[in-house]
């Protein structure tokens, strides 16, 4: 045991797991297509105190096959623990923790803005310069959906909370690597 008054090293922290390196993990996985798994999965980061910042699961062009991916902040061995313990799972086909500079991401976000007949031009100006799709408008909301990267749909959750940001949802991300490589 530690004493707490006392400072720590680098490497003691590491050791001890307090340290996170910041670098964001976006882990891939082909699961079998059937009831129960995601539980699993998932199960096996929360028990091991991970936070899935985003989790995303949809089908592939396989009907048998899912894929989810999942966002998380995480130092690189504990990762590699539970990857390793992930490929045990019966289920569970491939797994690929898909490096930043070689993947393409993206999230979708959907935004409901208050607006007036003043302000309802101005969102929709907004949307244009994010490339976003205004999907219904209203007497007094208009629906804007907006697909990029983080950094993207939080810019424009920025812009338009002023106008009175009346909902939103985010689907996590999803991401793909680049280039002829399968995941």
């Amino acid at each position: 045991m530690v004493d707490t008054n006392e400072l720590l090293s680098l490497d003691e922290l590491e050791a001890a797991g307090h340290l996170r390196t910041g670098r964001k993990h976006v882990l891939s996985i082909l699961v079998e297509n059937k009831p129960g798994v995601l539980t699993r999965v998932s199960g096996l980061f929360t028990r091991r105190g991970f936070n899935i910042d985003t989790l995303s699961v949809g089908p592939t062009d396989d009907e048998r096959i899912s894929r989810i991916t999942l966002t998380l902040d995480g130092a690189q061995n504990p990762i590699d623990q539970v990857t390793k313990q992930l490929h045990k799972l019966v289920n569970v086909l491939k797994i690929k923790d898909l490096e930043p500079a070689e993947t393409v991401a993206r999230e979708l976000a959907l935004f409901k803005v208050a607006v007036d007949a003043q302000t309802r031009s101005e969102v929709r100006e907004l949307a244009e310069v994010f490339r976003g799709k205004v999907v219904d408008v209203g007497r007094r909301s208009i629906i804007v959906e907006v697909t990029g990267d983080r950094s993207k749909i939080e810019a424009f959750e920025r812009l338009v909370r002023p106008y009175g940001l009346v909902e939103m949802i985010r689907t996590g991300e999803v991401a793909i690597s680049r280039g002829r490589e399968e995941t």
